[in-house]
């Protein structure tokens, strides 16, 4: 009987603690204001603070990880690495699965919370739980009068095993499938100009079939991105609350990041995805574009481009 009773004990047990055993911190959420972090560190020592972008000081405890360390290579920075090296990455971070981790950025700008964002998305996919950014980055910290470190902290490397998970990510043929069928919402992050195709970088110029523009600034006042409920609401205005698929693309899965991190984790919207190779990678086949300058136009563009570069 007593060995009975203790296994009924364990059965009951054991699920209250797998619940609460990966519990986030008090007062998490994916996007953190200075003062929210500050009171999160001020009461749990686990919450690993990884700085991607900027080097004008550090969050105190903060380590260092590049954001050109989670990219791919220059051809097409928004491919994918190998899970191998990413688990190498994130074991010299210290980071397990229930690690809690916060991404900060230098807070330049609103194109700069793309590292951020898209390091957000490539945690979650390898399976860490608790994520969050600092709204207005390293920036809005230090203007909040909080401590500040001069260098980089250090940690004990983990010996994690990440799993990826597509859940979150479409690949080029899903996007070939998803043209072709109409079943999904396309999302260009990128300003005005690209989605229209008279500006283009690494990408040629022009859009996605059937594309929608959702640039990436509109969930920004200043520097700073909006709370959760304005995020659904400019979601819902856009249209974008009930579509059963949603896919964000700009083009190298940067700007697509903070689209993605938008609708996906502030506004709520179920099934929105990251083409993270986006426009570089779809138009170096011949698939179809649209947007797409004729020839004359194409050539005029790029002429004064050049000029303007001369004088630049």
């Amino acid at each position: 009987m007593p060995q009975a009773r203790s296994l009924l004990i364990a059965a009951l047990v054991s699920p209250l603690l797998a619940s609460t055993a990966f519990a986030a911190p008090d007062g998490w959420k994916p996007l953190l204001e200075p003062q929210e972090l500050s009171a999160i560190l001020a009461q749990d020592e686990t919450v690993r603070i990884i700085r991607v972008s900027g080097d004008s000081g550090f969050i105190p405890g903060a380590v260092s990880a590049p954001y050109a360390d989670w990219r791919g290579p220059a051809e097409n920075p928004g491919a994918l690495r190998e899970v191998e090296y990413y688990q190498d990455l994130v074991q010299s971070l210290g980071i397990e699965a229930d690690t809690p981790v916060v991404l900060v950025h230098e807070g330049a700008d609103t194109t700069d919370m793309g590292t951020a964002a898209r390091v957000y998305w490539t945690l979650k996919s390898l399976g860490v739980e608790d994520l969050a950014l600092v709204n207005g980055g390293f920036t809005a910290w230090r203007e909040a009068g909080l401590d500040v470190a001069n260098e980089a902290g250090t940690v004990t490397a983990s010996s994690w095993e990440p799993q990826w998970s597509d859940e979150w990510r479409v690949s080029t043929e899903e996007v070939e499938q998803h043209v072709a069928s109409g079943d999904a919402r396309l999302i260009d992050a990128r300003p005005q100009s690209f989605f229209e195709g008279i500006m283009w970088t690494v990408a040629d110029p022009g859009t996605l079939p059937d594309a929608g523009n959702l640039t990436y600034e509109s969930w920004f006042e200043g520097n700073r991105m909006v709370d959760a409920a304005a995020a659904r609401q400019i979601a819902e205005d856009y249209g974008q609350t009930d579509a059963p698929l949603t896919v964000s693309f700009c083009n190298t899965g940067h700007w697509a990041a903070i689209n993605w991190f938008a609708l996906s984790e502030m506004a709520g919207v179920e099934n929105t995805r990251l083409y993270a190779e986006s426009m570089a990678e779809w138009t170096q086949a011949d698939r179809p574009v649209a947007n797409q300058p004729n020839a004359f136009t194409y050539y005029w563009l790029s002429t004064k481009r050049w000029v303007e570069s001369l004088f630049s």
